[in-house]
């Protein structure tokens, strides 16, 4: 006997790659349920080799579904996830709307998959910010092997962790560039995104720092350790998919290059790519469509003790959304810690 899933927000980048993810991974399911607003309900989406027919949210009976993976936004999940739990559905949430509660469990499997029980309290398990999630990835290997003090990252995070409309407007205005055309601002950005780089995700904050920066520094306390300091800058650059990284470490004990190196090439979700010659390393282009967390560039940081420098790679729709909610949901079927809804009576 399988599983009954549901998708809110199937017609969006990440609930149509949830669904590309929930076949490729074979997912047990006996059925997938696509769900969205009233407006894109007839819509068809790909579902493996089957075609599914999206139905409306607000009037989805969830009390005999099992799980639902909500990637529809902030304000819909508050609306919305607190009233499927108490359906007895249990939800994994891809927005920020849960993450910091204190009775939400927020899980990247690879790091701190034992905390997914708490999810019993509101039947509510977040997902990380995408830039966060790669991050922790890297992160949780080496903070067992020298303990973490401080990290400093600045991101280059593609225009899909802004959704759709932000990939048209690259697309859009890089054409524009091209053809001599019209280059249209003030869309998804507050500046040009087209050849061009913006320090500026999410809303700014009264000390400077933007909604997305405190985002890592708040979930890698609460999914790694509170004890690490993290400081951040966000930064939007001009590719489709794939979050990069580059993160400066620094340690309580030594760790040698090598050292990190062997460790990363064993951590789970990490792949190593870090030959020290031309193209040696793992861009955005090369991750887009991956799952892995991939780490390059690895080397000591002779300016600080016990200081290491790597770079971080990760399609941010697959480890930074979907494939990480997919994965929290084989935690729970795989530790059996779901109790499985009745069917409705006939």
């Amino acid at each position: 006997m399988g599983y009954k899933v549901a998708i809110v927000g199937a017609t969006g980048n990440v609930g149509r790659e949830m669904l590309d993810i929930l076949a490729e991974r074979a997912f047990p399911a006996d059925e997938v349920v696509a769900l969205a607003s009233r407006r894109s309900q007839g819509q068809e989406v790909s579902f493996g080799d089957k075609t599914l027919k999206v139905k409306a949210l607000d009037t989805y009976d969830f009390s005999d579904t099992d799980i639902c993976l909500m990637s529809a936004g902030g304000e819909t999940s508050k609306e919305w996830s607190p009233r499927i739990g108490q359906q007895g559905c249990v939800v994994i949430d891809n927005s920020s709307a849960f993450r910091y509660d204190a009775d939400v469990p927020l899980i990247v499997p690879e790091v701190n998959a034992d905390a997914v029980v708490g999810f019993t309290k509101r039947n509510i398990i977040a997902n990380p910010n995408c830039s966060t999630a790669q991050l922790v990835v890297a992160l949780k290997p080496l903070h067992e092997a020298a303990t973490i003090k401080r990290v400093v990252v600045s991101t280059y995070q593609s225009v899909s962790g802004a959704g759709k409309e932000a990939m048209d407007e690259l697309f859009n205005q890089t054409r524009a560039v091209f053809t001599a055309g019209d280059i249209k601002e003030g869309g998804k950005f507050t500046k040009r995104i087209a050849f061009n780089v913006i320090p500026h995700i999410d809303v700014f904050m009264e000390d400077g720092y933007t909604k997305e920066e405190w985002k890592m520094v708040a979930e890698t306390k609460k999914m790694l350790d509170p004890k690490i300091k993290l400081t951040a800058t966000a930064v939007r650059v001009p590719v489709f998919i794939g979050h990069a990284e580059a993160v400066n470490v620094e340690f309580e004990r030594p760790l040698s290059a090598e050292r990190a190196t062997e460790i990363l090439r064993s951590a789970p979700g990490v792949l190593v790519v870090d030959k020290r010659e031309n193209g040696g390393y793992i861009t955005p282009h090369e991750a887009a469509g991956e799952d892995a967390t991939y780490i390059s560039r690895i080397r000591e940081d002779a300016t600080i003790e016990n200081g290491l420098n790597f770079w971080c790679v990760s399609d941010n729709l697959r480890k930074g959304a979907a494939l990480n909610t997919v994965q929290i949901a084989e935690v729970l079927v795989n530790r059996k810690l779901l109790t499985r809804a009745k069917p409705k009576a006939a």
